[in-house]
């Protein structure tokens, strides 16, 4: 996993975030909320809420207007991979795979369709470790991935 491709991913402002949960105390919610707070604008994917935050969903990824080029998951495997055929149809460029224990949305099949269909992918990282000024337990994880050399070059 290339450095360069994660900070490619972090510069655009504006993606699809697919997976962000409606309970408010989930993980995906409070890094949605954290991007938004970074001037990010997460565009949340849901098939049943009509918002997240005050934030309107959109029922897919067709439906973003205007389009979106990233997408970050935080689905189980078999969700991301029903719907990576619906970012090359929406024209997506890049996509963040989130993992950070388990397998979470990263699978081979899912990253051999990104590399067959010219997808940018981050497989299986978390983004709260490559923000500018990450929280304590963050840093802490980037410096452990660091030391056991599975940080990002």
């Amino acid at each position: 996993m290339s450095l360069d491709r994660i900070q490619d991913f972090l510069a655009q402002k504006r993606f699809a975030f697919v997976g962000v949960a409606r309970q408010p105390r989930d993980f995906s919610r409070m890094l949605f909320r954290e991007f938004r707070a970074r001037g990010y604008d997460p565009v949340p994917v849901h098939p049943v809420n009509d918002d997240i935050d005050g934030v309107p969903c959109a029922r897919s990824l067709g439906a973003i207007d205007p389009p979106v080029d990233s997408v970050l998951f935080m689905t189980k495997p078999e969700v991301t991979r029903a719907l990576l055929r619906e970012c090359v149809d929406a024209g997506v460029k890049r996509v963040w795979l989130y993992r950070a224990s388990g397998k979470g949305s990263v699978s081979p099949e899912a990253l051999a369709f990104c590399e067959a269909n010219g997808i940018a992918v981050v497989p299986g990282e978390c983004p709260f470790m490559f923000f500018p000024e990450p929280g304590l337990v963050h840093r802490f994880h980037g410096f452990v991935k660091k030391i056991a050399g599975a940080y990002p070059r």
